[in-house]
């Protein structure tokens, strides 16, 4: 599946107005106000905006083609022929070749807990299962309950709390001949924190056992790569990379053809209708489609080439974005660290930008997560409070009832927006 660019990625100034006109020019929600000035979206890690093109195709399938699945008339044939172009782009977000093993269900955390109902029916008790406490919830819980139900022992491996990333050699040492499943995210969703998938992936096959990965909070910011992860299954939700509330599935094709798929008798056994059981949301799916292609367009504005493929484009794209990130990422926490007054939970070194998403999460020693996000609500900045079900994580640093604040970056996010931030965070702190 993998393509070669005729052009290299522009950068500089360039990237700067991609991002600041092109790509925010598509957003209607960035040109809401809050007394007199634009909304600061920092709340991309609970569900990105979506651009006019998904909103588009969202209305467009409900207007022309909303059918059921397998018809023989012309908006079923049609709806059909979206739904395979769905799977496709999907497939081609996430490297690979059949787009067969991709499934849709109503959410990430839905998919895993049926996808960990039929991996628990082949364990037993005395085997074992390893799950993280960098991870949301919904890679851990659909496994906790599986494996009670199994007879199996579940085991969490530690986090190191100075920079909040995974304690690797705690992950290598839970392994064993008895290790059936090992899930883990790409990147934490708490702290930005990236794991090194394909090399947990590696240890945990040459222990005889699968993995499971959430690829929720990673998708909107690097170039998902199943191949390389070499992983079993991945799961990922279209409304954090700026699609509807659509959940997706990827497995192995062997893997999900054998396991038992907890669906209805009628529904086909055949991939990927045999883990889509139910009447899907047929206009969700077209949006996502839409949000994928957006993505793909960013690459080809980025390179100036318009016949780039999807896949060649998408690679473009996370060329052109990951840079860009990089660099709000590198001015909030230098922002911060000229403050002093805020806790970074996450990696703070400007020289280990590559070992995490822009997602940062801060605590005030005397300003409660709340009211810190309460005030910069007031101020037209939206983010989130608490453990964003992180919870083993925010457990584990002793910040449980309150949390942390979470300030989530996307490509739509601007220096501008940062500096705002930093002002207003000053300002903040000032007052206690």
């Amino acid at each position: 599946m993998t393509s070669v660019r005729t052009q290299q990625v522009r950068h500089g100034s360039d990237m700067k107005d991609l991002f600041s006109q092109y790509c925010r020019d598509q957003f209607p929600a960035l040109d809401r106000q809050l007394d007199g000035q634009r909304v600061v979206y920092l709340d991309g890690p609970a569900g990105t905006q979506v651009p006019r093109s998904v909103i588009e195709a969202i209305g467009d399938y409900l207007g022309n083609r909303n059918a059921n699945h397998g018809g023989l008339f012309l908006t079923s044939v049609e709806s059909d022929e979206m739904l395979a172009e769905a799977h496709q782009a999907l497939a081609d977000l996430l490297g690979v070749e059949d787009a067969g093993e991709i499934a849709f269900g109503p959410n990430m955390t839905s998919l895993t807990f049926s996808l960990s109902r039929a991996l628990g029916q082949t364990w037993q008790e005395g085997d074992e299962v390893i799950v993280t406490r960098l991870d949301h919830d919904a890679n851990v819980a659909p496994w906790v309950l599986a494996a009670r139900d199994s007879g199996a022992t579940v085991h969490h491996v530690d986090i190191h709390p100075e920079d909040c990333t995974l304690d690797l050699e705690d992950l290598k040492s839970k392994l064993s001949d008895r290790t059936r499943l090992v899930a883990v995210g790409c990147a934490s969703n708490g702290s930005g924190s990236i794991n090194p998938v394909a090399e947990i992936c590696s240890w945990a096959h040459d222990a005889g056992a699968l993995v499971f990965v959430d690829a929720v909070h990673y998708a909107p910011h690097e170039l998902l790569d199943v191949p390389d992860y070499d992983c079993d299954f991945l799961a990922c939700s279209c409304y954090k990379f700026f699609g509807p509330h659509i959940g997706v599935l990827w497995g192995r094709r062997p893997l999900l053809e054998t396991l038992d798929a907890y669906k209805v008798r009628p529904a086909s056994n055949v991939l990927p209708d045999k883990w889509m059981t139910g009447t899907q949301s047929h206009e969700g799916i077209a949006g996502s489609l839409a949000a994928v292609d957006y993505l793909a367009e960013i690459g080809r504005k980025a390179t100036a080439e318009s016949s780039l493929d999807r896949r060649a484009a998408l690679q473009a794209a996370f060329e052109a974005i990951v840079p860009y990130e990089k660099q709000l990422t590198r001015q909030l926490l230098s922002g911060l660290s000229e403050m002093g007054c805020y806790k970074v939970h996450g990696i703070t070194d400007l020289d280990r930008l590559d070992e995490r998403v822009p997602t940062v999460s801060i605590t005030h020693p005397e300003i409660p997560t709340s009211e810190l996000a309460r005030q910069l609500a007031e101020a037209g900045i939206f983010a989130w409070q608490g453990n964003y079900y992180a919870l083993l994580m925010t457990e584990s640093l002793g910040l449980e009832p309150e949390g942390m604040l979470r300030l989530g970056m996307v490509h739509y996010n601007t220096p501008e927006e940062m500096d705002r931030l930093l002002v207003q965070l000053t300002s903040i702190a000032g007052q206690a």
